[in-house]
């Protein structure tokens, strides 16, 4: 009776195999868009249109989507590190939890997408655009975002510890408990945004927009505000400690 419960386990893991090999060569042959946990890894899909798109849980390390539509494709739990997806298409895509850990996203169109708790980090994303984009909880360490338009997106949470935002967009982006220290932030617009209880420590915002921002107790300890906008802002219970502030006095 084991025996038979073996040979079954063994029988049925062959076939799962063969199955999951037989999607593969489908996708690739562009029968089908389905190919979830498919190891695809350093293939390229340059410009070819896999909107809607099943590759849930994927292996697409190192695998080139430059200028591919991925509209509404179902990435969540790809591994996407380093991954060429400089101007791809990725409007409404779900890419909850996906590793995209030094990945290329240059001009990349990722409005109204999920990337609640992707990694990010070192990522490189000039200009690309968010808007209204789910990234709670993403991580964004020391990735490029220079340029980048994250308007009414949703960063709470976010980890973008030594970021550079140089002249970035965030106009009403929610970045409450986010974590910006030691990030660029020169030029940077933040005109109506939330950023309660985050952490600027550090930060370099000369220059930057804060205009009718919340920036109730935040931690502002070593940042630079030189010659930016606070105009309007809210600053209650914020923390000032070796601050430089836009007229370039120090708080104590």
């Amino acid at each position: 009776m084991r025996a038979m419960a073996c040979i079954a386990i063994l029988l049925g893991a062959v076939f799962s195999t063969a199955a999951r090999a037989d999607q593969r060569d489908d996708f690739l042959a562009g029968r089908t868009r389905a190919c979830p946990g498919c190891d695809l890894s350093g293939l390229s899909f340059k410009r070819h249109d896999l909107s809607g798109a099943d590759l849930t849980g994927a292996k697409l390390e190192k695998t080139t989507f430059h200028d591919t539509n991925l509209a509404g494709a179902r990435l969540a739990g790809a591994d996407l590190a380093e991954a060429n997806l400089n101007k791809a298409n990725l409007r409404r895509a779900d890419l909850t939890g996906a590793n995209l850990r030094g990945a290329m996203l240059y001009a990349a169109d990722l409005d109204a997408a999920k990337l609640a708790g992707a990694d990010l980090t070192e990522a490189l994303m000039g200009t690309a655009r968010f808007t209204r984009t789910d990234l709670t909880k993403a991580i964004l360490r020391d990735a490029d975002l220079r340029k980048t338009r994250f308007p009414d997106a949703i960063l709470t949470g976010a980890d973008l510890t030594g970021a550079a935002l140089d002249f970035a967009l965030l106009r009403a982006a929610r970045l409450d408990t986010a974590l910006l220290g030691d990030t660029r932030l020169i030029g940077a617009e933040f005109t109506d945004a939330s950023l309660v209880g985050a952490d600027l420590s550090d930060a370099d915002a000369a220059g930057a927009n804060f205009r009718g921002a919340n920036l109730t107790r935040a931690n502002l300890s070593g940042t630079s505000f030189r010659k930016a906008d606070l105009y309007d802002t809210v600053l209650d219970g914020a923390s000032f400690r070796d601050t430089t502030m836009p007229d370039g006095t120090k708080q104590p």
